[in-house]
């Protein structure tokens, strides 16, 4: 299989390379044409894995930027599932079989996938995303799939919503006002606890600690909560080019990373280094704090608006999680040296991201006051009181403490 590479850049499209895959195969390669090559302010799709050079780069695996817009397990488990009730006919055998089965409307990011320049660009659902309001029925084909008990038409409405980011919850796109797409993440029926206001309270204390965050809100669908998280790769029609951090050190599937490794990365190929610094340092911090053990290097992105140089993008993805199920869940480490992640060690490793003792202290302290806050703050975004309780080991715990002490409080 051949298929052009193309990307969407300050409301234009070029085409940017190629790409092939042999037939049953993980053997790929990717080659930029010239065209792209000798365009004024061209950049590399992948600053670490494809660099802009001429001639082919050649891998057993897909790289970094085209995962990432793919689909995420939820979305395979959803291809696999057309594939077997033939709503879709093209079976996946491979990782660029399941990138280019979603719709090109809906893929994170700026690329773009298509067979040659007589074709369209990849669409296989064409629908118009489901608004808002249709949450119950999405939520109801979510259901439907946990159980096994979909329906041809229950695949064709989530296929035609797609899934492209991370993690192995249910979740769909939807449009809001203004042309604006968001991320609809539903309930599991299984789920032990509100896993959606969870999420909605901890960005919602990201963001009180100085956090930049995507928008979202908690939206009640019968009798259960759906967070909705706004898209932050678009503005209005145009595509803004999307990496995740893993993608940005050049890391494979599974591929442990570091904290301190990604401010490297920041340094190499950031566009705004001191202040993307500081504001991983807080996030990292934060993430200690509010028990985040859904923090790995594809739920840490970074967005293009300058050519060659990457931001990270709002924060997403923040869950907390209470001790009780903490089993086998890992976090992000500190240091490349370092294994278990310690709020005593992130304050030690401040230098790396550019800060000084008294710098540090001060992110600390208002950390420590949004995430001392967590049952106000609950409170103010009317959730349950069983749910907040549900949560008390996620935000009540010893690393707090320690954090307080180390920012200068009592």
């Amino acid at each position: 299989m051949s298929v052009e590479v193309h990307i969407d850049w300050r409301g234009q499209t070029y085409l940017v390379g190629r790409l092939h895959g042999a037939d049953r195969s993980a053997s790929v390669s990717f080659q930029y044409t010239l065209e792209w090559l000798q365009r004024d302010g061209a950049f590399a799709i992948d600053p670490t894995s494809l660099p802009l050079q001429q001639g082919a780069h050649h891998g057993t695996t897909l790289w970094g930027a085209i995962l990432d817009c793919g689909p995420d397990r939820w979305g395979r488990i959803l291809i696999e599932r057309a594939v077997r009730k033939k709503v879709l006919t093209q079976k996946p055998y491979r990782d660029l079989d399941y990138v280019l089965a979603l719709d090109d409307a809906f893929r994170i990011g700026a690329l773009r996938f298509r067979l040659d320049a007589d074709s369209p660009f990849l669409a296989p659902a064409t629908g118009k995303l489901p608004p808002l309001v249709r949450l119950n029925a999405l939520l109801r084909a979510t259901d439907a799939l946990h159980h096994e008990t979909e329906t041809v038409q229950d695949l064709s409405f989530l296929l035609g919503a797609g899934s492209p980011l991370g993690g192995a919850r249910p979740k769909s796109a939807v449009s809001l006002a203004g042309d604006r797409l968001a991320l609809a993440k539903f309930p599991k029926p299984d789920d032990t606890r509100d896993i959606a206001a969870g999420e909605i309270l901890a960005l919602t204390l990201a963001k009180q600690a100085g956090i930049r965050v995507a928008e979202h809100q908690l939206v009640p669908v019968g009798g259960q909560g759906v967070a909705v998280i706004t898209r932050f790769d678009r503005v209005g029609r145009e595509r803004i080019p999307f990496i995740s951090a893993a993608t940005l050190l050049g890391l494979s599937s599974g591929q442990p990373g570091a904290y301190t490794l990604l401010a490297d990365g920041i340094r190499q190929f950031g566009h705004d280094v001191p202040g993307d610094l500081r504001e991983l340092w807080r996030r990292l911090v934060f993430s200690l704090l509010a028990s985040n053990y859904d923090d790995h290097l594809r739920n840490h992105g970074f967005l293009m608006h300058e050519p060659g140089r990457w931001s990270l993008s709002p924060a997403y993805d923040i869950n907390p999680v209470p001790e009780m199920d903490r089993v086998r869940l890992t976090k992000t480490a500190v240091t490349e040296e370092q294994e278990e992640p310690t709020i005593a060690s992130a304050f030690a490793a401040a230098p790396r991201f550019g800060l000084r003792a008294s710098e540090a202290k001060q992110i600390l302290k208002m950390v420590c006051t949004a995430v001392s806050g967590w049952r106000k703050t609950g409170r103010q975004l009317r959730l349950k009181a069983s749910t907040l309780d549900a949560y008390a080991s996620a935000f009540d715990h010893a690393q707090l403490e320690e954090a307080k002490r180390l920012a200068g409080g009592k």
